[in-house]
Parts: structure tokens; C-alpha cells; sequence
């Protein structure tokens, strides 16, 4: 088996070689004065099961390029099977027309990517199931929560708490919370179809005192988190942390959470960044 890490992944797919005792692929990539990429693999592939880590976080329709850029050449270098690990998928939370005339963006991205013979795809914490069915290969999804959970319980927090900032994350935060030994609880939000604007509605949670760690798949904008943090702050949480598997912040996020009173944000390598303090790669390998 032979790893090759994108462009979007070097250190996780070096992490996922490193799991599996396997060699790791040079890969050459840079970007021509006018933005095109460039990516070359030195070396034959024929005969060898080759394992794809690349992430499509921003600028996601770059790294799809990128992606779809190795994956051909692989198929040209004569690799004996593919299988295409995508740590964070991009356009997965377009999974269904919400409003009439809109495309149904994953169908698009999924098609993509089984059109150049890849044999398995897997995936970190998908955003709903309908992502996995927009599949017609044999598709698998890892989850994150079990290695953020053992993060937390290896830090001294005071009589922890894990917050689920909508109710679709509930089965998030009982992952983490299995994990910490401890409570959880979700909250109710509203998210207006056509201006994004998030509403969160108050919900009296006994977390006076306690340190709340707020758990979800995605952190963009942070408008979900914020929310979820304020009323946390207000019922007089000692301490807020924010954790997600895949961690976009965009814009202002970082400031947005910091002025709600997040302590301390945790994301995963499956967008490798500052936050990135929990490797996603032992849950990837138990699969491979």
C-alpha cells in the first residue's frame, strides 16, 4: 500500500502512512504565476493499492482540481486500486434542494469523483447521510468525536460539560461525553433559509460553574457556536471551549467566538491549521 498526501493534507496523509507502516508517495505540487496547479508524482504505481488523502477545504474548488489532478494521474501510472480518503468534503452540507431551482451541489462533486475509478471513498463526519448516498461506490465515514472526547479527558477540566449547539449535534456531543464521562445537552436554533441568520433559543442548562465544551461538525462563520457560547456564558460557565472536526472559521470567525467567550477552540487535521490539535488519522487507518 502506498499513501499519496494532496496538497490540502501533507501532514495528515503523512500521519495515515506513518499508522500504517506503508511508504509515502513524494508528490510535487506548486501553482503557476496565473493560480493553476501543477502536480506531478515521480515514480510507477502500477500493480499498488493507492490510498489518496486531500482535503477540499477552502479554496474548495481549487482542491478539488488538485484532487481530481492525482486521481487521474494515478489511473495513468497504472495503480492496481484507489481508494480516496476526503477528510473534510466540500459542498457536503448542499445535500438537497432547499429552496426550487437550486442545484444539489454533493450529487455534482460525487459524480466527479467516481468518474475517475476510484474503488472506495472515506469520509470524516459527514454533514448527513445524504452525502454517503450521493455515492455508488462503497463509501465509509469516520468519526471524530471518540479522539476529541479522549482529548478533553486528558486535560483538567472542572466538572465538564458537553453542549450540543442544535439538536442534529446531540449525537456528536454523546460521543464526546462518553468519552469525558460526563453530561450533555443540545439547544434549539432556527437558521433563516434565505439570509443565513441563525436564532438560538434560551434553555435553562446547569452549567454554573462547570467548563462547557461545545461540540460540532462544522465551524465556519462561528455564528452557531457564538450563540450556544453567550448563553453558556450567561448561566455562568467557568470556562467555554469550542470543538469541531472540521474547522473552516471564516471571516471573523475567531474574533466572533472570542468576544462570545470561547476559552479555547479544538479542531481536527482534517483542515490542517493553528487549531488542528486532534489528528483524525487513527480513525482513517482503522478502516484502511
Amino acid at each position: 500500500m502506498i499513501v499519496v498526501a494532496g496538497p490540502a493534507s501533507p501532514k495528515l496523509g503523512k500521519r495515515v502512512a506513518e499508522l500504517l507502516e506503508c511508504e509515502l508517495a513524494p508528490l510535487e505540487w506548486k501553482r503557476f504565476p496565473d493560480g493553476e496547479s501543477y502536480i506531478r508524482i515521480p515514480g510507477d504505481l502500477k500493480g499498488e493499492s493507492v490510498v489518496v488523502v486531500q482535503s477540499t477545504s477552502p479554496p474548495q474548488d481549487k482542491r478539488l482540481m488538485e484532487l481530481f489532478f492525482i486521481l487521474d494521474l494515478i489511473n495513468e501510472l497504472g495503480a492496481r486500486e484507489v481508494t480516496v480518503v476526503i477528510p473534510y468534503l466540500a459542498y457536503m452540507r448542499q445535500d438537497k434542494r432547499f429552496r426550487e431551482g437550486e442545484v444539489v451541489s454533493i450529487k455534482v462533486v460525487s459524480r466527479l469523483i467516481e468518474s475517475f475509478n476510484v474503488d472506495r471513498v472515506i469520509l470524516v463526519d459527514v454533514h448527513s447521510r445524504k452525502v454517503l448516498d450521493s455515492f455508488n461506490v462503497d463509501v465509509a465515514e469516520v468519526s471524530a468525536m471518540p479522539l476529541i472526547g479522549s482529548y478533553f479527558s486528558s486535560i483538567d477540566l472542572v466538572n465538564p460539560f458537553v453542549l450540543a449547539p442544535d439538536k442534529k449535534a446531540l449525537i456528536l456531543a454523546e460521543r464526546v461525553a462518553e468519552k469525558i464521562g460526563c453530561k450533555y445537552d443540545f439547544l434549539e436554533k432556527r437558521r433563516d433559509r434565505i439570509t443565513g441568520e441563525i436564532k438560538t433559543y434560551f434553555k435553562k442548562i446547569n452549567v454554573k460553574g462547570r467548563d462547557v465544551v461545545i461540540v460540532d461538525d462544522i465551524i465556519s462563520t462561528g455564528g452557531t457556536i457564538a450563540n450556544a457560547a453567550e448563553m453558556a456564558r450567561s448561566l455562568g460557565a467557568r470556562r467555554i471551549y469550542a470543538a469541531c472536526t472540521h474547522a473552516l472559521l471564516v471571516k471573523n470567525a475567531l474574533m466572533r467566538l472570542s468576544s462570545a467567550g470561547v476559552f479555547e477552540i479544538i479542531g481536527t487535521d482534517t483542515i490542517e491549521s493553528n487549531v488542528s490539535k486532534v489528528s483524525v488519522a487513527p480513525a482513517i487507518v482503522s478502516v484502511l
